[in-house]
């Protein structure tokens, strides 16, 4: 049984919505600016990709909104559209659909609060929400809660291969009975100092100041990578309850692997990284001739770009398209994974290849997307995910009249 997405949400720097998320990135629009949510003044990081105007009390009930921290907003909100997208009927048998949403940091803006207000007044000044607010599973929790849903729950806290793994255990799920799954990844991590200050040890992050140029993957200028905020969420069913109910197929998740590759390393030498994507084509059935689009990972350092790049040539001898559209608004953590399958699946649909921002030359020997949109026949893509600590996830989505 084949899993397939009928559903597609999103909450990014472009707003809120694939349609206004996949406008962005046709145009390969750039939408990195200076982080707005405080004072940056002492940080050597200014820039961020931050969701414009986003009030959730425009989208969730006051109630969510207490209870949660922006990372569960952004979750939240991407599902009820993925649900709105896909058509289900959850409400029938709320047993029968599943929730599972990654983050790599959690509540960090709400975790900084209310320690402020502990270690300023005691105590007695902390909410009762700070105990379940920060967690991980705060997103999938209200996500199940809001929508009804008693399924089967979890959360993967994989850093940037979350969305990856997690549409590769939501398809054991089904196997395993589960009807269907939302399946996403959220991540807030530009709402405190707090939480920049902990990004910051890494050493990945850039330092640039001119939104243009802070990140440049695959080029001379490469110096790390933009943070970012946002998320996607993704309905997912079996492929046979798809048709039974007649919904619309968005594309076909047909196959997934993962590798880890050392700790507190991310993936030195690519080997992780090409592994996982080996693993994700032969499960798959799809051989080098038979990807049309990488969605590349694209750190944004020259050792981590190059072993990348590397991998890609390996995986591809005779060459392959290339993009990397987070380029224009950062890399979101546990969000970057679900944007980059939400543009992989958008991208099959329009049969369009987004261009990947700020890089004005394509590096020698890779066929990377680079200036403006590139129309092309699709039929199968290949995203590349790798975290934090040494995960490496893969995934190969195909167009539903290619599956």
């Amino acid at each position: 049984m084949d899993t397939v997405i009928t559903g597609l949400g999103a909450v990014s720097p472009a707003g809120v919505g694939t349609a206004a998320y996949w406008a962005a990135l046709v145009e390969g629009r750039t939408l990195i600016a200076p982080i707005p949510h405080f004072d940056t003044a002492g940080f050597p990081v200014r820039l961020g990709g931050t969701v414009p105007g986003f009030d959730p009390h425009e989208h969730l009930d006051g109630r969510y909104v207490v209870q949660t921290d922006a990372f569960s907003w952004f979750a939240m909100v991407a599902a009820a559209e993925a649900l709105r997208d896909s058509g289900a009927d959850t409400a029938a048998d709320p047993y029968s659909t599943g929730v599972l949403v990654c983050s790599g940091a959690g509540g960090v803006e709400f975790g900084q609060r209310e320690l402020a207000a502990l270690c300023r007044s005691g105590p007695d000044h902390v909410g009762p929400y700070q105990s379940i607010a920060w967690f991980y599973a705060a997103s999938t929790g209200q996500v199940s809660i809001s929508n009804g849903l008693k399924g089967m729950c979890g959360v993967l806290v994989t850093e940037e291969p979350g969305m990856l793994d997690a549409l590769g255990q939501s398809g054991q799920e089904l196997r395993r009975g589960t009807s269907a799954m939302l399946v996403g990844g959220s991540e807030a991590p530009l709402g405190s100092p707090f939480s920049l200050a902990c990004q910051l040890e890494t050493g990945l992050l850039s330092t640039g100041e001119d939104p243009g140029t802070a990140y440049v993957p695959f080029s001379e200028e490469a110096r790390g990578y933009v943070p970012a905020e946002g998320g996607a969420v993704a309905f997912v069913e079996g492929s046979s309850d798809a048709r039974a109910r007649g919904a619309r197929v968005r594309a076909v998740v047909a196959g997934h692997a993962s590798t880890f590759s050392g700790v507190g390393s991310m993936d030195p030498g690519g080997e992780g990284l090409l592994n996982a994507a080996l693993g994700a084509m032969a499960r798959a059935g799809v051989g080098p001739d038979d990807v049309d689009v990488v969605f590349a990972d694209a750190m944004g350092t020259p050792k981590a770009d190059a072993d990348e790049a590397a991998a890609i040539r390996r995986l591809f001898p005779r060459g392959v398209t290339v993009t990397a559209p987070k380029t224009g608004f950062g890399r979101a953590y546990a969000g970057a994974g679900a944007l980059d399958v939400a543009a992989a699946v958008l991208s099959l649909e329009h049969q369009v290849v987004p261009p990947t921002p700020h890089v004005s030359d394509p590096p020698v020997g890779l066929d990377l997307v680079v200036r403006v949109a590139r129309p092309t026949p699709l039929r199968t893509a290949l995203v590349l995910s790798r975290g934090a600590g040494g995960g490496n996830s893969a995934i190969v989505l195909k167009h539903p009249d290619h599956a």
